[in-house]
């Protein structure tokens, strides 16, 4: 599995090497662990250091618009989980950095647990929220992101009250390939969102949206429209979609929805650019509606998957390990896998198999997500027009294979000049972007032989060895790897301690795992990073 990401790694910075990216909220992560850095430079950690390293905390969160209460309450309880007097003086640095953590985490935990979609029935999912909130375009995300891994969604446009809501969402999704149901004549948006909900169900979809009329503020209206039309189409999950702008503001929508109707999980959007997002995120968290997703940009890719822990964990640069599995795992299936890594033991690379990593890593989604979710990594590495370029450099390699043949893409026969003008005129990109793009798989080519040489594709045995003897693990990793890339990934040591955490993960798993891979908790993980000067 470690082979795997590495070749997925490898894809992604030949998309793109340079750039500059910012996690949301980055601001308010930047200082909180700038504050917690403080315990790190100072000898004697005692009671006025904490006070100091709390105050900064709370300045942040304030800064960031998280209720006054809500940060009283974090200080109060950290300071109680944390006695200076009673705690030894090695672990002192840990406690508070661990009380913190824990504490930011059940700020934004709330009580009820999201809907979980389920495959073989049809689920349908009705969105609410006020006028401008981005509830249309967070319908096609949502539609997207499930699509993506495989689930059969469909949109229905029950918003009869904006003019446009009709064009925007059948624009957006012939865009995003999601099939779409609405109508330009009929003013009853329950009459039109039953008749798409029946005509999607006789058809055996997994995922039904439902996008229904939005209004400038509160009315009566909306909340009898909203009923009406929960009765007739039944919904499995009904989702209110937050504008993260209004701030603190959040609990009192939230919870004036939440009377009106069953909403059973909330999405804040437009978390980029302003220093609102967390009264939003806490303020949505106390009214106890789960957040499932947060919007963070335009694009139907600016969309993630929100989860306390991992939240918390990428805001403070510790990564998010599970998350990257799993998103690794959804790229790469496990039935797959087997087959990948013996012809990787082999040495063997193809273009064909390039084709293939680059569909894996599209799979994957943003790669700045990515990034953020790999302890240690430099969150300011990709910024949104890198990206950009980046997955359309991927598109255009892509492009290009498509113009070989089976001899090409198999490798069997060079690619010699005339073969290169060949593809270039039936891509219809320039000889450099062919040349490019051969000299991207030499050199993949080039790190799959070493890891076949090295044993790092084997069943288990031989990893177990290198496991055991760390130094000459790193050694290994550091020759076979381009310095850059290394260097990038957190180094050989980082790099080590991520395959085996997500080697126990993939044991845990069920899937056969790779025996002998070995592993870490994420406590021993923190101190590997410590070790090794990554400051938390």
């Amino acid at each position: 599995f470690g082979s795997s990401c590495v070749l997925l790694w490898r894809c992604l910075l030949s998309a793109s090497s340079r750039g500059f990216y910012q996690m949301v909220l980055a601001d308010l992560g930047g200082k909180i662990t700038g504050a917690l850095r403080k315990l790190q430079s100072e000898a004697v950690i005692d009671d006025e250091l904490l006070d100091l390293v709390m105050k900064e905390i709370a300045a942040a969160l304030l800064q960031a618009d998280v209720p006054v209460r809500a940060v009283a309450e974090l200080r109060k309880n950290v300071k109680t989980i944390v006695n200076m007097e009673d705690a030894p003086a090695t672990n002192k640095r840990k406690l508070v950095q661990k009380a913190v953590v824990e504490e930011l985490v059940r700020l934004l935990t709330p009580s009820r647990k999201p809907y979980q979609m389920k495959k073989g029935q049809c689920n349908v999912v009705m969105f609410v929220g006020l006028q401008g909130s981005g509830k249309t375009t967070t319908c096609t995300k949502f539609a997207h992101f499930y699509q993506r891994k495989g689930w059969k969604c469909a949109l229905v446009c029950a918003d009869t009250f904006r003019a446009g809501a009709y064009d925007q969402l059948r624009q957006n999704a012939a865009k995003a390939k999601i099939p779409f149901y609405g109508s330009y004549s009929e003013t009853d948006p329950v009459k039109i969102a039953e008749e798409g909900v029946e005509m999607f169900r006789a058809e055996k979809y997994d995922i039904i949206i439902v996008d229904t009329s939005g209004r400038h503020k509160q009315e009566t209206a909306l909340f009898d429209e909203m009923q009406q039309v929960a009765e007739a189409v039944d919904p499995s999950d009904i989702i209110f979609v937050m504008d993260s702008h209004i701030g603190q503001a959040c609990f009192d929508q939230a919870q004036a929805f939440t009377t009106s109707v069953d909403v059973g999980s909330v999405i804040v959007t437009k978390l980029d650019g302003h220093a609102k997002g967390g009264g939003a995120l806490s303020a949505v968290a106390a009214t106890g509606s789960p957040i499932i997703f947060i919007g963070t940009g335009e694009h139907f890719d600016d969309f993630e998957s929100f989860e306390a822990q991992s939240f918390v964990s990428r805001l403070l640069g510790l990564g998010d390990l599970a998350g990257l599995f799993s998103t690794i795992k959804d790229a790469v299936p496990l039935d797959k896998q087997p087959e990948l890594l013996n012809r990787i033991s082999k040495g063997i690379f193809t273009m064909r198999d390039l084709y293939e990593q680059f569909e894996n890593v599209l799979k994957m989604g943003p790669m700045s997500q990515v990034l953020s979710m790999i302890p240690g990594m430099n969150s300011n590495m990709l910024s949104k027009g890198a990206e950009k370029e980046g997955v359309k450099r991927i598109k255009m390699f892509m492009v290009t294979m498509d113009s070989m043949n089976d001899d090409e893409l198999d490798c069997v026969k060079p690619m010699i000049p005339s073969r290169v003008n060949r593809v270039a005129r039936g891509a219809g990109v320039g000889h450099k972007a062919v040349e490019t793009l051969m000299e991207e798989y030499k050199r993949m080519s080039k790190m799959v032989g070493k890891f076949g040489k090295m044993g790092m594709a084997g069943k288990g045995g031989d990893m177990s060895q290198m496991m055991r003897n760390p130094k000459q693990m790193m050694q290994k990793m550091s020759s076979m790897m381009d310095p850059k890339m290394l260097k990038q990934m957190g180094g050989a040591g980082n790099m080590m301690n991520m395959m085996k955490q997500m080697g126990k993960m993939e044991g845990k798993g069920g899937g056969g795992g790779l025996p002998g891979l070995g592993g870490m908790d994420m406590g021993e993980m923190m101190k590997q990073m410590q070790k090794m000067g990554l400051k938390m």
